[in-house]
């Protein structure tokens, strides 16, 4: 299952939304409201909303100032979070967001809507930073 937020416009440069990205703490400022826990442990953070289980995302990959993925440490949910960042000006930058999961037909239909709502409330979150 592949899910893309739309293109977001974010009033920070690229490489300062990328630093704020790379920083786990600050994805509390981002998360939808129907948050119910959230905790930072070393360079990943458990978070947990209303309604669904707890996941907890760890960097897998970053690339300087344009690319940033995370995964979710449990080995039953085979799932990506991957954020694009492109340079607009000075001052500002393009954010999209994706997820990707390897998941049985069943969970992917089932976390289809909740994941998609959650990157989209992830974009329009960070055109308010």
């Amino acid at each position: 299952m592949n899910l893309e937020s739309t293109k977001t416009l974010v009033q920070k440069s690229q490489e300062a939304l990328y630093y704020y990205l790379t920083d786990v703490a600050n994805y509390k400022t981002i998360l939808p409201d129907s948050l119910e826990s959230f905790e930072v442990k070393g360079d990943s953070f458990v978070f947990s909303l209303k309604g669904m289980p707890a996941i907890r995302l760890s960097f897998a990959e970053k690339v300087p100032h344009s690319f940033i993925r995370l995964q979710a440490t449990a080995d039953n949910l085979p799932v990506f979070l991957s954020c694009k960042i492109q340079t607009l000006s000075d001052k500002s930058a393009e954010a999209q967001l994706f997820i990707e999961a390897d998941l049985n037909p069943m969970m992917a239909m089932m976390l289809k809507k909740p994941l998609q709502k959650l990157i989209d409330t992830l974009a329009e979150k960070m055109a308010d930073l």
